[in-house]
């Protein structure tokens, strides 16, 4: 076995070990064939080293003798690797001009961003919505599917603006979701702003609370937990800003059923569109790294949802994007918890995160009856 960096790889070699990201995620497993597309991932989401074997020691797939007659005898089916079988997943932004087109884009939005939030919070000077809103809907535009779009989210990960960052992706994972929701065209640009803008309070928080590494003491919390009435004392007298941003951003962090913050709102007294929003925020912030633990995958983060229970979010909302992003990667390959890589051929309508999975020997496994050590660790 030996390690290589992914420019150094060749086409037809295969990994000795799971490919993984500088944070964590599997990209593919061990025995994975390695083809362009998955050196072009591998490149995408900045993988530094992958074990691969020695010519000599890779594992061979015995072939039949063949008889006297030479008749050709069909050879023994091998699963798909990976990389051979998810090539639709393998478009999801793994084209690197796709990828330096959305993130030029990602870049100027962000800085867009920057610019009006602090003349904002510092100045009190009004903010171009209008301005924003174009940024933000030519990236969303930019990508055909949701896995495109989450894909490249991802990759947004590692700058270091993160307040920035998650307001745009939160921004973008609201407007998806509003899409889902049908809302009207002027709804769900509004819904984008109130995203975009929704933790504008952070602003007034030291840096080194927002970017400290680990938990927070006890008082540091209780000062962020303050930002959602920063942000709604910055955005009260924007002139002519829809009123629903400006709740957004105050009320996000509420929860259907009063155990939110800043002020225990129940379910009937919370603005529609900060329901939304909490949704993308939650998700956002599991699907990111932290110091103390990987990001977690999208089955992970449905897991977590469920297993929280629904009554903190408003039922159709949380219905509807739990049922959306279940349905969106059911295509893709993923890797059990004890290293396994499967197929999704079935989803569990009462139990997302523990859909129906097949194994490359074609045996399935019904995860929701299966033990709960049991899991679907990452999507390929």
């Amino acid at each position: 076995m030996r390690t290589l960096e992914p420019r150094e790889l060749e086409i037809g070699m295969m990994t000795a070990a799971p490919v993984q990201t500088p944070i964590g995620q599997i990209l593919a497993p061990a025995n994975t064939l390695v083809t362009r597309q998955l050196i072009n991932r591998m490149k995408l989401y900045r993988v530094e080293e992958v074990s691969v074997y020695e010519e000599e020691s890779k594992p061979v797939t015995k072939t039949a003798q063949e008889p006297e007659t030479h008749k050709p005898v069909e050879q023994p089916r091998q699963p798909k690797t990976h990389a051979e079988e998810s090539k639709t997943h393998s478009q999801k932004g793994a084209a690197s001009p796709e990828y330096s087109d959305f993130q030029f884009a990602y870049f100027a939005c962000i800085q867009k961003m920057k610019d009006a939030f602090t003349a904002a919070a510092d100045h009190n000077e009004p903010i171009d919505t209008g301005d924003l809103l174009t940024s933000v809907s030519e990236l969303f535009r930019s990508r055909n599917t949701i896995i495109e779009l989450f894909d490249m989210l991802y990759n947004m990960r590692t700058i270091t603006d993160s307040v920035y960052a998650h307001c745009l992706n939160v921004s973008l994972i609201s407007r998806m979701i509003g899409r889902w929701l049908k809302l009207q065209p002027h709804d769900l640009d509004v819904l984008t702003i109130a995203g975009l803008l929704h933790d504008i309070g952070k602003l007034k928080i030291p840096e080194e609370i927002l970017n400290k590494p680990g938990f927070l003491s006890d008082e540091e919390f209780a000062l962020v937990r303050q930002h959602p009435k920063y942000g709604y004392e910055i955005l009260k007298n924007q002139p002519d800003m829809d009123p629903r941003i400006k709740k957004t951003a105050l009320m996000h962090h509420e929860r259907c059923d009063g155990s939110g913050y800043p002020t225990g709102l129940s379910e009937d007294f919370i603005e529609n569109f900060a329901m939304i929003v909490a949704i993308a925020d939650v998700y956002d912030a599991m699907t990111a790294a932290r110091s103390y633990r990987a990001p977690l995958c999208p089955f992970q983060v449905i897991s977590s949802f469920e297993k929280e229970g629904y009554q903190k979010y408003y039922t159709r909302y949380i219905l509807t994007f739990l049922k959306q992003i279940a349905v969106a990667y059911q295509s893709n390959r993923v890797i059990l918890s004890d290293g396994r890589g499967c197929n999704i051929i079935m989803l569990n309508q009462n139990d997302l995160s523990r859909p129906i999975v097949q194994l490359d020997d074609n045996t399935c496994i019904d995860l929701s009856t299966a033990s709960k050590d049991l899991y679907i660790k990452a999507v390929l």
